[in-house]
């Protein structure tokens, strides 16, 4: 697993298919990621958080979405913005909240009297050992 910190994109800004000064904006390299905003700083404030939310459980990102020539993008877009968008991870993970689940489960009686009298978090518990068995995870 290959993950960064921060990756940089080029994205296109475009406002000429919308009302006007409405951007759609789009990642080249990233295939199905788009998003809009009203105003362009509104428009680079949606991006940002798009490309952190496209990228925020990817694994070998630079692998499989290598950043083409911002140049190249400028050219192949006459008449349209584009710029770089930066994506931090770090900023992505402390907004992103993972989701928790209930699990029902069932013991027996005697170990969850004794547990309990032993002041035991059967979710902390359940936990851990889910983290020793699979692996620490990143939530």
């Amino acid at each position: 697993m290959n993950k960064k910190d921060l990756y940089v994109y080029p994205a296109i800004f475009d406002d000429s298919e919308n009302e006007k000064n409405t951007f759609t904006v789009t990642f080249p390299d990233i295939p199905g990621v788009f998003t809009e905003g009203k105003g362009l700083a509104k428009a680079m404030a949606m991006a940002r958080e798009c490309l952190e939310l496209a990228l925020f459980n990817e694994d070998d990102v630079d692998e499989r979405y290598p950043a083409s020539d911002i140049n190249q993008i400028k050219n192949e877009n006459p008449g349209k913005l584009v710029n770089y968008v930066l994506a931090d991870m770090l900023e992505a993970k402390r907004i992103v909240k993972p989701a928790w689940v209930k699990k029902n489960t069932r013991i027996p009686g005697v170990l969850a009297a004794k547990g309990e009298q032993a002041g035991i978090n059967f979710s902390q518990l359940l936990i851990e050992a889910l983290e020793d068995k699979l692996g620490k995870s990143d939530y």
